[in-house]
């Protein structure tokens, strides 16, 4: 069975027009222009199948946002190939159109100024989707983001974790089989993130549906991917599992004590300590994989310690090795 998506080669490179300052420069400008070339995306390669949920990474500017505009078709590239559900995005067939969604946290589908039922509707109409389809689809949407209340207020007057709920919901009301989402719970609350997490999840485990998005939440990626991609100046740096990427980057161990008594030893001859604001009770160290057994014995033998914890590295860390490698 082919991929769902494949990416062969993928480029994307921008003509941006540059300038000193002051008037005498804005008149040259006028006559003769000079470029710059930014290398947005250059040749990325991956492949998805059906059904997987794969975190795209990367820091601001690292690409993520422009290969999934090529791939759902709003770019064409400068170079390479892309194919979707059998399809080339960028030549924008209606039958590619109808099997897809890009959702953007950042980007308003909705109508600003009418309430949210009316988008609701006219995207029943742009994708002709039959009234006894379209009434299924929102019960299911409904049922998993509790919609109804929000269907009558204008999107101006809805919260932002109410409107990423209807932006998401309108952009499945036609059952796309793949979904491009660009940081679909920035700006959320973490009780708004949750509930779109827990929403994606149960998206996919009952359409199959193929999911690749972008977050700088790492826990919207350790609870829905198993897989991920990190780019960096528009080169894959990463594809493979997360644990795997801990394995490989950042091949260390933290271990949280708590003493029993006074707390003033120093633990920085048996690894570099390191904070951890989510636990104020231990104090960490880090130190290599291979050596965990080694300095807990030493911990264990030389200090009163009342508790002792071993723990991978948070997944911020590793990937920002990643970017800096």
């Amino acid at each position: 069975m082919s991929p769902t998506i494949h990416v062969q080669q993928l480029s994307k490179t921008y003509q941006v027009p540059e300038r000193e300052g002051g008037f005498g420069a804005a008149v040259r400008s006028f006559f003769k222009r000079k470029y710059k070339e930014v290398k947005a995306v250059q040749q990325v390669d991956f492949k998805i199948e059906q059904g997987e949920v794969v975190g795209f990474l990367g820091p601001n500017g690292a690409g993520k946002t422009t290969t999934l505009k090529m791939l759902s078709g709003l770019l064409h590239p400068t170079g390479g190939s892309a194919n979707v559900l059998g399809f080339t995005p960028w030549e924008l067939k209606p039958e590619y159109l109808r099997s897809m969604t890009l959702v953007m946290g950042q980007r308003n589908r909705l109508s600003w100024d009418i309430p949210a039922a009316d988008s609701f509707l006219l995207n029943q109409a742009i994708y002709r989707i039959p009234d006894d389809e379209y009434q299924q689809t929102y019960k299911e949407l409904d049922e998993l983001l509790e919609l109804e209340p929000l269907m009558k207020k204008p999107v101006r007057n809805l919260s932002l974790g109410e409107r990423m709920k209807c932006e998401i919901a309108a952009g499945l009301l036609h059952r796309p089989k793949v979904l491009f989402l660009d940081e679909p719970t920035i700006g959320l609350d973490i009780t708004g993130q949750a509930r779109i997490r827990e929403f994606l999840r149960e998206y996919n485990k009952r359409t199959g549906a193929t999911i690749l998005l972008t977050s700088h939440y790492m826990a919207d990626v350790t609870a829905l991917c198993e897989r991920i991609i990190i780019i960096h100046h528009g080169q894959l740096k990463y594809d493979g599992g997360i644990n795997d990427l801990s394995k490989k980057i950042a091949p260390f161990k933290l271990i949280g004590i708590q003493l029993a008594g006074a707390n003033g030893h120093d633990l920085s001859k048996y690894g570099e300590p390191v904070q951890n604001e989510e636990d104020a009770e231990k104090r960490y160290i880090q130190v290599k994989a291979e050596e965990v057994t080694r300095v807990t014995s030493r911990l264990l033998a030389d200090l009163p310690v009342h508790d002792i914890t071993i723990a991978d590295p948070p997944i911020e860390d590793v990937i920002e090795q990643a970017f800096n490698s």
